[in-house]
């Protein structure tokens, strides 16, 4: 990877949340050295915020719109959706959560046919709706702009009426021992009431969000559940999870 490729990534998961030195050292195997001379560079462009000891995005974390985040880590998303498909293999009927990264695992349903799926996200309506061999479940409500997905009482409604074989969850942010968080509580509501109604779990999460906690809202787990997230996911990120008797990880093969 080339030092602007690196620089831009950094600058891609700043606006996830604030990182540190020592964090993106490890993440990109370079010197902490390397890491400061990129946050100084894109600090002098005025594109993030420099801090002791790490950075931050101008503003802090802030929800980004879901077309935004569509052009961030397409291969890491395809990766983990190659890797989340393999757990449908038994599904009748999978619930699929709003979001990009839940988004790149419905194009790999709409060619696989032979299942039902119920969602709230229009990403994966507007991929699934018609797909011969797909009964699709529009789990209807009010549409959050940012994240394209309905929420709400109508969602939830709809929601509880229903058994699946998996959900498959996106997220803001993954915590260990803590839950998946989101910037509204009307979003983590639903969520938790897709974990409740599922017989698995997975979460599907790029590495800048693991420890990612800046949303205040959470849904939690009580019971197994599966972490599916990129190769470029760190062991120091990944101890946590590891550490935790009802999380499996499964980190996704790279995808050149």
């Amino acid at each position: 990877m080339s030092g602007s490729q690196r620089r831009a990534e950094i600058r891609d998961l700043l606006q996830v949340g604030p990182l540190s030195v020592a964090e993106l050292a490890e993440r990109y195997g370079v010197s902490e050295s390397t890491v400061r001379r990129d946050l100084t560079r894109l600090s002098q462009s005025g594109e993030i915020v420099r801090t002791y000891g790490g950075a931050l995005f101008p503003g802090g974390p802030e929800e980004q719109p879901l077309r935004e985040r569509e052009q961030l880590f397409r291969k890491e998303k395809a990766a983990i959706a190659v890797a989340a498909e393999a757990h449908v293999a038994d599904c009748r009927l999978v619930l699929l959560d709003a979001g990009t990264t839940v988004g790149a695992l419905a194009v790999r349903l709409a060619a696989r046919g032979g299942l039902t799926v119920a969602t709230p996200g229009l990403t994966s309506i507007d991929v699934l709706a018609g797909v011969p061999g797909i009964e699709l479940i529009v789990l209807g409500g009010t549409v959050h702009q940012v994240s394209l997905g309905m929420v709400g009482p109508l969602a939830e409604g709809a929601v509880s009426r229903l058994t699946a074989d998996a959900v498959f969850l996106g997220a803001d942010g993954v915590v260990a021992g803590r839950g998946i968080c989101e910037a509204r509580p009307e979003q983590v509501s639903l969520k938790q009431l897709m974990i409740n109604r599922a017989r698995d779990v997975y979460v599907l999460a790029d590495a800048g969000k693991l420890g990612r906690a800046e949303s205040h809202w959470w849904a939690g787990f009580d019971r197994a559940w599966t972490l599916i997230t990129d190769a470029k996911a760190t062991d120091a990120q990944l101890a946590g999870f590891r550490d935790d008797p009802l999380c499996t990880v499964e980190v996704a093969d790279a995808i050149s």
